[in-house]
């Protein structure tokens, strides 16, 4: 690996030349990684075919990519600390083509699961990575359309990845969808190791080795317990036992951040909830990604079961909604940079909380596209959302916590995304089940579980809609250096 050049100085405007290169570089990065993310889900009834193995088996190829993600987010805030952008950049694009390959020529579902995981790693340490050099390289008064550029990323790229994994099983197997990933994978990789410039100064932060294993112990459980809730395959003990085993290793976890916090050594620097900005933005966030994973799932599962839809109407039909969200993010980005977060975020919470009460009421005469209608506002309105939410959360904070912040809001997002899963589908399962009891048909008792859920949903979202307005636009002077000393952490 070819000696690091030094980070070029943060600009005084707008990103130069030299940044905008680098930030463009991490987010097509970002984009091809986080597309892989869902391309899963309209496949598995072919690999259940060629494996000859079970649904539950099959699922393993997402519920492993998230437990991976959960548990290498948190080492990120170290790695980012400890290594250079440019290295850091290739450790993530090295393990993602590789595990990209496996998967692409895997003869056993062992090894495609494999390869599901080794490309989960890779895809864990982007996101954060490119978080935390937007932050380093773009100035304050810049960062609301950078973001918005990040929440573009994140919302089109999984919409689009159904879509795209179901165009290539129309021109034949599962295989060319990793084929077709493996050489834009590799092609980024060539590019950002010719082209990318370090961003960061690295400080020599010992690995604790007590951290790691209570990282895996705390999100591991954590995830893998939420993911089963509402499954009824499963016995109902095994899924409180993972969840209890995960807030044990959570609550290990953050005592040894503490102690090691004291030393400024800390695996993930929790001193990050001492800003109250920091800490509203990441709750919003958490409620926001709970309503949005929920929705994803429960909208497919209505149209398919109650309006009898096929897979691939279905995917057209949601595939609006995130492509709107990501259009808007750069918009909302530049409105950021002038009217600040509670003018955007605090409307478009309450568009949201009227999407999920009018879900609650859809019947079996619905038009089917006035649920599209439904899912682009809430699409839209999240773009309104999250981008002054990311630029809130990380702004807050001073730069010597950037990554650490980048990483806990990754994580946030994957423990947010399980639980607002399984509390869709835990509060759906008992009320259809109850409905269907009574008599009702099975579109009924869908409708009915449905109902409880929606307003369930719209219940929790309340917070979200009381805590943005709280939020406030982060003080430019608090990424002056004064912020890195001892003191600033007593704010």
């Amino acid at each position: 690996m070819t000696a690091p050049a030094r980070p070029e100085p943060a600009a005084s405007g707008n990103a130069p030349t030299g940044h905008r290169s680098i930030i463009i570089i991490l987010l097509v990065a970002a984009f091809v990684v986080i597309l892989n993310e869902t391309t899963m889900n309209v496949a598995l009834a072919s690999i259940m075919g060629d494996f000859g193995v079970t649904e539950r088996a099959a699922q393993w190829l997402t519920t492993a990519f998230m437990l991976t993600m959960a548990i290498v987010i948190p080492v990120t805030g170290w790695l980012l600390e400890r290594l250079h952008t440019r290295t850091v950049f290739t450790l993530a694009m090295v393990l993602f083509s590789l595990g990209t390959a496996i998967a692409a020529v895997g003869p056993t579902f062992a090894l495609l699961l494999a390869g599901r995981v080794v490309q989960a790693s890779g895809t864990a340490v982007m996101m954060p990575l490119l978080m935390t050099t937007i932050m380093q390289l773009v100035p304050p008064h810049g960062r609301g359309q950078m973001m918005g550029n990040i929440s573009m990323v994140i919302a089109v790229a999984p919409a689009t990845g159904p879509t795209l994994s179901g165009l290539l099983l129309q021109l034949g197997s599962w295989r060319y969808i990793f084929a077709f990933v493996l050489p834009i994978a590799l092609a980024i990789l060539a590019l950002g190791r010719a082209k990318l410039r370090n961003a960061n100064e690295p400080r020599p932060i010992p690995l604790d080795i007590v951290s790691v294993p209570l990282t895996v112990l705390a999100f591991g459980p954590l995830i893998y317990g939420l993911s089963l809730i509402g499954d009824s395959t499963v016995p109902f003990w095994e899924p409180m036992l993972a969840i209890g085993v995960g807030i044990a290793g959570l609550i290990g976890f953050a005592a040894r951040q503490f102690v090691l916090q004291s030393r400024d050594r800390a695996f993930l620097d929790l001193r990050t909830f001492t800003f109250g900005t920091f800490t509203v933005a990441l709750m919003m966030m958490a409620i926001g990604m709970m309503a949005l994973f929920g929705t994803i799932i429960m909208l497919p599962l209505l149209l398919q079961r109650v309006y009898g839809l096929e897979p691939i109407q279905v995917g057209l039909m949601m595939l609006p909604g995130g492509v709107a969200m990501g259009v808007m993010g750069p918009l909302v980005g530049r409105l950021y940079d002038r009217l600040g977060p509670r003018a955007l975020v605090v409307p478009a919470s309450f568009v949201v909380l009227g999407v999920f009460v009018a879900f609650s009421f859809l019947t079996p005469s619905t038009p089917w596209w006035l649920v599209t209608v439904g899912h682009m506002l809430m699409s839209t309105s999240f773009a309104f959302i999250f981008t002054p939410l990311f630029t809130v959360a990380l702004g807050s904070l001073p730069k010597r916590l950037y990554s650490h912040g980048s990483a806990l809001i990754g994580t946030i997002q994957q423990v947010a995304g399980a639980a607002g899963t399984a509390l869709f589908v835990t509060v759906f399962a008992m009320q259809s089940e109850a409905a269907a009891a009574a008599g009702a048909s099975e579109a009924r008792a869908m409708l009915e579980g449905a109902h409880w859920a929606f307003l369930g949903a719209g219940a929790v979202w309340t917070a979200a809609v009381v805590a943005g307005f709280f939020l406030r636009r982060p003080p430019e002077d608090e990424d002056a250096d004064a912020d890195d000393s001892p003191a600033a952490f007593a704010h």
